[in-house]
């Protein structure tokens, strides 16, 4: 049985055994209740350590949100972040970012661990609340200052209540630089209006971007094109890359509103340097034109995420797991100062 039928199949089953639905909601309450006290007690504490240090403007916390049930294709995406995460700390490499700071050290990174996702939905719980479910969880990482959270996906589908915690806690839109192959942009792709394709069109028509910058796309259908001019989303096809380069080589972004918020999907990357992914799509970006459109841009990043790894389809040595691991790395980079 596939996760996106398994929590009906238990409600059916709970409902068929004549189970009261008061009964049904209050065993489903303390279930978000625990998953939440989790993430919370947990942030406090990681809060608390970087008080104490001092001198900490802004901290990376990682939070992982193991969803894979509102792709469109495979669903392998929801058992990515201990994989990513085992690769972070993984002894083939060191502990380092590129420019220097230490991971090891929790003025830089620290881990709240994951929303429990599928024990969620297992008690019947469906998609409206488990978005508002997700969009808690990280507010509850935004409420400890100095923490910032880096969401490890799942699939695309989470960006959607991330960036509404985001905005919602920060009190006003944010910019979002979203590299991916595909502009997720659908009204309702399939019919699920919370698709990993539809998530920037949830974004969008919630006013919670100001600007949407999509990086990276070569799959995209007549509506991605009618949709992005809806929205008046700024799209760099991989077909005029070479000839836009110097400008997302150069961004600067986050002006007149609370901060900027990073979304990649790992299948921006040509599938020759991220075959772990569920939609291959050739002809992406280089790892060196990603880390240099991110290391270069200016701006006050508040939050990112990185989702669509599919661990399911990785190599045998686990090669996408430690290109996901890298851009962990080089984003926790950006956002902790």
């Amino acid at each position: 049985m596939s996760q996106g039928t398994r929590w009906m199949h238990y409600l059916k089953q709970l409902s068929a055994a004549k189970v009261p639905a008061d009964i049904i909601e209050k065993g489903q309450n303390r279930v978000i209740d625990a998953s939440l006290t989790l993430i919370r007690e947990r942030a406090k504490l990681k809060a608390e350590l970087l008080r104490s240090l001092g001198g900490v403007k802004a901290s990376t916390s990682l939070l992982g949100i193991p969803l894979g049930h509102n792709s469109s294709f495979l669903q392998g995406p929801a058992f990515a972040p201990p994989r990513i995460r085992e690769a972070i700390w993984c002894g083939s490499t060191n502990s380092s970012t590129e420019e220097g700071k230490e991971l090891n050290d929790p003025r830089v990174l620290t881990d709240v661990g994951d929303l429990p996702i599928q024990e969620i939905r297992d008690c019947g719980v469906d998609d409206d609340r488990l978005m508002k479910i997700i969009s808690d969880s990280v507010m509850l990482v935004m409420e400890e200052d100095p923490l910032r959270p880096l969401v490890l996906g799942g699939d695309h589908s989470i960006s959607f209540p991330v960036v509404r915690a985001v905005s919602e806690k920060l009190g006003g839109p944010v910019d979002v630089l979203h590299l991916d192959a595909h502009p997720d942009i659908y009204d309702a792709f399939e019919g699920n209006k919370y698709s990993h394709a539809s998530s920037f069109a949830r974004i969008m028509e919630g006013g919670y971007a100001r600007r949407l910058l999509q990086v990276g796309i070569r799959s995209i259908t007549r509506e991605g094109r009618e949709q992005a001019k809806r929205f008046g989303v700024e799209q760099y096809e991989m077909r005029t890359f070479s000839r836009d380069r110097h400008i997302l080589e150069n961004l600067k972004l986050g002006e007149g509103v609370k901060g900027v918020y990073i979304s990649v999907d790992v299948d921006c990357l040509d599938p020759a340097f991220a075959p772990g992914v569920s939609h291959i799509e050739p002809g992406g970006l280089s790892f060196r034109d990603v880390l240099n459109i991110l290391q270069n841009l200016q701006a006050d990043v508040v939050a990112a995420d990185v989702v669509e790894f599919n661990p399911q389809r990785d190599t045998v040595d686990g090669m996408t797991a430690m290109v996901a691991a890298k851009l962990v790395r080089e984003l926790t980079a950006k956002i902790s100062k």
